[in-house]
């Protein structure tokens, strides 16, 4: 997190090391460091809206919202615990289909609501990184941009942007399995790694979160 956001965090590891004389072993793999929720709180929340929406659990939610967003439908992602830092990484993300050659205006009309200009990012299976993105190691906290290979562009439009690039978040089993097993469900589907991935809010709201 690097902002004024960055302090608690680099408070705590300043003590761990300093105060408390503890070697520096820690690696920040995975930004999930926020609250989790139960799956009877999770219930409880969609239990107040019941009367706008169907609930049904998955027996295989990664393969369902894969098929979801192939479909092209737009999935609200709420798993684990919140992001820490500016970017939402496959726990609180609202994920489409990046074929699509509208689903950027779309999600603008339909949810986000922002500026038409500005881009919408990729996760992508790290593995596959290399064949889409001209970017020779991991971004995992989807903090860099790389320009997308140039016989890829056409089949990820909704993520390409207008200077052929695009910001990027590496996706590893270690970090985020579930997040990792849907997209790689996606790519089962539709031979595509990746899907398009932004926060879980509305333009000037705050992230989703139960209250």
């Amino acid at each position: 997190a690097a902002s004024d956001t960055g302090i608690p965090l680099g408070c705590a590891l300043w003590g761990k090391h300093i105060v408390l004389g503890e070697p520096r072993q820690w690696e920040m793999k995975s930004a999930s460091l926020g609250r989790k929720y139960t799956e009877d709180e999770i219930i409880a929340a969609m239990e107040e809206c019941a009367a706008e929406v169907v609930i049904k659990k998955s027996p295989n939610v990664a393969e369902d919202a894969a098929r979801l967003i192939a479909d092209g439908n737009i999935v609200g992602w709420f798993y684990g615990g919140s992001e820490y830092g500016p970017r939402a990484l496959g726990n609180r993300s609202i994920l489409a289909d990046a074929r699509h050659p509208d689903m950027k205006d779309i999600l603008n009309e339909k949810v986000k609501h922002r500026e038409s200009w500005r881009p919408f990012a990729a996760s992508i299976l790290a593995e596959d990184q290399r064949e889409w993105f001209e970017l020779d190691h991991e971004s995992p906290f989807m903090l860099l941009a790389a320009e997308v290979i140039v016989d890829k562009r056409g089949r990820i439009p909704s993520v390409t942007h207008v200077d052929q690039t695009s910001r990027i978040q590496s996706v590893t089993r270690d970090a985020n399995g579930r997040y990792y097993d849907l997209i790689a469900a996606f790519k089962k589907i539709t031979g595509v790694p990746l899907v398009l991935n932004t926060s879980f809010n509305d333009a000037g709201e705050p992230i989703v979160t139960l209250a």
